[in-house]
């Protein structure tokens, strides 16, 4: 079973770019997995639901209900910085859905394994294997 993290600005793609991350995600990954996203992600959609642009709260809300409904779990961390987390927990039974370019560089050096959105339609897996 691996874990895949979504990132906050991935949970924010289906409403975005019209594409729908979680049958994307079951098309890619031909293996058991688990969705979770971090307590600081959930933060951070709830601040933009408060305090952001009109799209943006629209958007927000919409990510909000989408992981309610489709139950995603929640990792715990005290932590303010959702990247800090996820670079720690990133490992080989960890893939990492996410559009931030700083993010997935770190993440390419540190040999992590990542889901990305390619040309507004469709999801990528690029697999790597940890050194």
């Amino acid at each position: 079973m691996r874990n895949i993290i979504l990132d906050t600005n991935f949970l924010m793609i289906p409403l975005q770019f019209k594409v729908d991350i979680f049958s994307e995600i079951e098309r890619i990954c031909n293996f058991n997995y688990s969705l979770l996203v971090l307590e600081a992600s959930v933060r951070e959609l709830e601040n933009i639901a408060d305090t952001g642009k009109s799209r943006d709260k629209k958007i927000a809300v919409a990510a909000l209900k989408l992981l309610k409904s489709k139950g995603i779990g929640i990792i715990k961390s005290e932590e303010k910085y959702a990247d800090d987390v996820i670079l720690r927990s990133a490992d080989k039974d960890t893939i990492v859905a996410t559009q931030d370019m700083a993010l997935k560089r770190k993440l390419a050096q540190k040999r992590a394994s990542i889901i990305i959105l390619r040309q507004k339609k469709y999801l990528q897996l690029i697999e790597r294997k940890p050194l």
